[in-house]
């Protein structure tokens, strides 16, 4: 009997981490099926993609691992995405541990560990250099620095 295993993500700014943590997925089941967050729902999360939804479905739809992808268009509908897809495994990182413990009675749920050090937050951070907004507040803190610095010369 074949075993399905389920998961849910933005999956904006595709990282290596995003691919391990699917590729580990798939080892505990014989398919792997991906709801990709929308830029709708995720509004309704208050989070804002780089990448757009198409692009992000596109690129999790294609990764070898991965059976099927489609759109997650609600918290509400993972319940019935796992009664219709008879989801065996039930399966998302370990920073979401404990929020999905109410799917317990339909499938088993399980929280993987992270790639350490990755993340689309940390990434989104680190260019957040290039953001012109910023690249002024960088050029106002190296006013004040100079100033400061001829001071002492």
């Amino acid at each position: 009997m074949s075993k399905t295993v389920l998961t849910y993500g933005t999956f904006d700014l595709f990282h290596v981490g995003h691919l391990n943590l699917l590729e580990r997925l798939r080892e505990l089941g014989d398919r792997l099926i991906v709801g990709v967050s929308t830029d709708a729902f995720n509004t309704t999360k208050g989070k804002q993609t780089i990448v757009r939804f198409e692009d992000r479905l596109r690129i999790v739809q294609n990764i070898k691992c991965v059976d099927h992808a489609f759109a997650e268009n609600s918290w509400a509908q993972k319940a019935e995405d796992i009664r219709q897809f008879k989801v065996n495994v039930f399966g998302m990182g370990n920073d979401w541990e404990g929020q999905f413990d109410e799917l317990k009675p339909l499938c088993k749920v399980v929280y993987l560990p992270r790639t350490e050090g990755i993340s689309s937050t940390r990434i989104k951070d680190a260019l957040r250099v290039l953001d012109k907004a910023h690249v002024e507040e960088l050029k106002q803190a190296l006013g004040v620095i100079s100033t400061i610095v001829e001071r002492f010369e």
